[in-house]
């Protein structure tokens, strides 16, 4: 374990956050990837090292958890500028998508290249073998069909290569990725994690952690509202919804196509428009700046209408519930138009996090804070077997 390396990383629909090591790095990636030839054409090709790697993630990835094998990709930034770029699908499940593992092993990669780590894993030539101890995620529905397990023996029990082709300061290494251990945490149970403890582990939400909570967590493919009792999810009350914001999303930009004639690259151009401070749900059209309030408004107002619909249904079989947490990139999306819902119609105690990088980093941050915790818990076992075994050696 000495030489494994924490890792706590949120698949977001939206993008990756992962969170490194003790806290000494982050790292966010648009969750797009685009299949490409080995040779990607670059215009100063010489001067590509003094790029940032973030902005040309190009690499060749092997894996026999992948149902395509040995296939280059662009991730990220440089994916979606291309024609063929992919976003996770509506109705696709996280745990079965070859794109979630693409982006997770592209993350480990670029972690594990850092000069940073130079002491950490061992380097022999151009190859690197590394060992982390994962902490990751799924959506409520998939925990509850049991596809967690599945996910996790993929990752376990195989080394995974990422090799880096036209990537700045980084090409021409290959990573190694084995894992010493992986926990797969259901999404709206880390929520619930994330709003009591702090980094230390310590508690720091006293008033909430013994009332019955919503957690409702909107997410680009699905939704989960986790009942919260007795410091526990509920898993029978709990439950996962196939409706995310990523098909209005993707309506949003056809029309913007269709009407305006721009062309955003992905949905998370999309999502810039409608969270931006200033010019919200504006865009430059031909030089000029131009509101798209018309497009946005009607889409998402039926969405929320929707998110609103699934929270009213779960907490009248939850009457006891003390108030609802809004939480997810989804959230950040829908906040205003929720908030507006609520206040026309008689109400419910709704809360959401007015700190947007807290709401869209909220998972990746627990589940640092679940792996931490395993951790700490194993090591303090493992001590008390050591300190038996030497007494009974002594005796």
């Amino acid at each position: 374990m000495s030489n494994s390396r924490i890792a706590a990383i949120d698949v977001g629909n939206d993008s990756l956050k992962g969170i490194f090591g003790k806290l000494d790095y982050e790292l966010n990636i648009p969750n797009v990837i685009a299949r490409d030839i080995e040779d990607r054409p670059v215009i100063g090709i010489e001067e590509l090292d003094s790029k940032d790697p973030l902005e040309g993630i190009h690499i060749k990835v092997h894996s026999p958890a992948l149902k395509e094998n040995n296939v280059i990709y662009r991730v990220g930034e440089l994916a979606a500028k291309s024609d063929n770029s992919t976003e996770l699908d509506p109705g696709s499940s996280k745990s079965e998508e070859d794109q979630t593992l693409i982006m997770l092993f592209a993350a480990l990669a670029l972690d594990a290249v850092r000069e940073e780590n130079a002491k950490t894993f061992t380097k022999n030539n151009n190859v690197l073998d590394t060992s982390y101890i994962l902490g990751t995620g799924l959506p409520l529905r998939e925990v509850k069909e049991g596809k967690d397990a599945g996910y996790r023996s993929k990752l376990l029990g195989s080394v995974h290569q990422v090799e880096f082709l036209v990537t700045p300061k980084y090409q021409g290494l290959k990573v190694n990725l084995k894992f010493e251990e992986v926990k797969v945490y259901p999404e709206g149970f880390a929520a619930f994690i994330n709003l009591v403890m702090d980094n230390d582990l310590n508690i720091i939400n006293k008033d909430l952690i013994d009332k019955p909570i919503l957690i409702q967590d909107i997410g680009g493919l699905s939704t989960d509202i986790a009942v919260i009792k007795n410091r526990n999810v509920d898993d029978d009350k709990a439950q996962g919804f196939n409706l995310g914001v990523s098909e209005a999303l993707e309506q949003i930009r056809e029309e913007i196509r269709s009407k305006h004639g721009v062309e955003l690259d992905s949905r998370r151009d999309v999502v810039e428009i409608i969270t931006k401070k200033t010019n919200r749900n504006h865009i430059m059209v031909r030089g000029s700046r131009t509101s798209v309030h018309d497009i946005t408004d009607r889409i998402l107002v039926d969405l929320a209408k929707k998110q609103y619909r699934l929270l009213r249904n779960v907490w009248q079989k939850n009457s006891q519930t003390e108030i609802c947490y809004f939480v997810g990139g989804g959230s950040a999306v829908l906040k205003d138009y929720i908030k507006t819902l609520n206040n026309n119609l008689d109400g419910y105690n709704i809360d959401f996090f007015e700190d947007e990088k807290e709401s869209i980093w909220m998972m990746a941050n627990a589940y640092y804070k679940l792996i931490s915790d395993h951790l700490k818990r194993t090591s303090k076992d493992n001590n008390k077997s050591e300190d038996k075994e030497k007494k009974a050696v002594k005796a």
